[in-house]
């Protein structure tokens, strides 16, 4: 478990332990009693789950439903102060930095996830950039040549559909809101 908890730390509990079990009585709750924005169930490369998913149990099939992956089970704590679009920006920059460049949809498609977020990050984005972000994603889940490019894709766009409003926001006054 680490992020934005108490006690980060590696450990061990039976599968089908509730996120919430995770979070507040083996990691100690949020740090400093901040308010949980979200959890990232399988390590940076699954889709976020919202607070109100945090009663799901830590196995397979559970996660799956909520709609995510379990990934490697590396439970990522965020809290209220985390800038969702600087989140997808730091992840889309590790997975263009680890694409082998062999296939273009993960060589060309993860440049320009760093490339729109950077725009958005920067307070230069427009409206339309979110929608050609959606559209990088979808144009490249499913068609790289190794999981990767599909690693890239599920923060990203997870962040852009269960938080737009802080990608809209960015937006309408230039600036990331959370300085």
């Amino acid at each position: 478990i680490s992020g934005n908890v108490a006690q980060p730390g590696n450990y061990e509990r039976p599968l089908g332990t509730t996120i919430r079990e995770l979070i507040h009585d083996v990691a100690g709750g949020v740090a400093g009693a901040r308010e949980l924005k979200g959890v990232i169930p399988g390590g940076s490369s699954v889709p976020i789950l919202t607070p109100d998913q945090i009663d799901t149990p830590m196995d397979y099939d559970s996660i799956g439903a909520a709609g995510s992956f379990f990934g490697s089970a590396a439970l990522i704590v965020v809290d209220d102060r985390c800038c969702m679009v600087q989140l997808a920006l730091r992840a889309a920059q590790f997975y263009m930095h680890e694409s082998c460049g062999k296939c273009t949809p993960c060589r060309v498609g993860t440049r320009w996830l760093v490339q729109i977020l950077t725009k958005i990050e920067s307070g230069e984005g427009e409206a339309t950039d979110l929608d050609l972000l959606d559209d990088v994603c979808d144009r490249m889940l499913g068609k790289s040549l190794c999981a990767l490019g599909d690693f890239a894709v599920y923060p990203v766009s997870s962040y852009l559909r269960k938080y737009r409003d802080e990608f809209e926001e960015h937006v309408l006054d230039r600036a990331c809101p959370f300085h």
